[in-house]
């Protein structure tokens, strides 16, 4: 099964990277969050497993984090746009 793979550095959030694999049916594989709140960030791993990457946008982004612009869960919704662009990985 073919896949593609995205670090994408964090801007506004206490996490720093967000490593993201998903299918060639934009189906999300597994995230990971290099710092943040780990157990809120484990739970939000484990939901959007498994999930289209369409429909994790449609729920997340917007999300804020107190007064920030920004939050873990929106900032994961940037990347996966680009994950939706990467290249499939053989």
């Amino acid at each position: 099964m073919a896949t593609k793979h995205v670090q994408y550095k964090t801007v506004g959030t206490c996490s720093q990277i967000i490593d993201v694999t998903a299918d060639e049916n934009n189906v999300i594989q597994q995230v990971f969050f290099l710092g943040g709140c780990n157990g809120n960030l484990q739970g939000i791993s484990l939901l959007v497993r498994g999930q289209h990457i369409d429909d994790v946008i449609k729920k997340l982004d917007g999300v804020r984090c107190g007064m920030k612009s920004t939050s873990c869960p929106d900032q994961l919704c940037r990347a996966l746009e680009q994950l939706k662009a990467a290249p499939l990985e053989p």
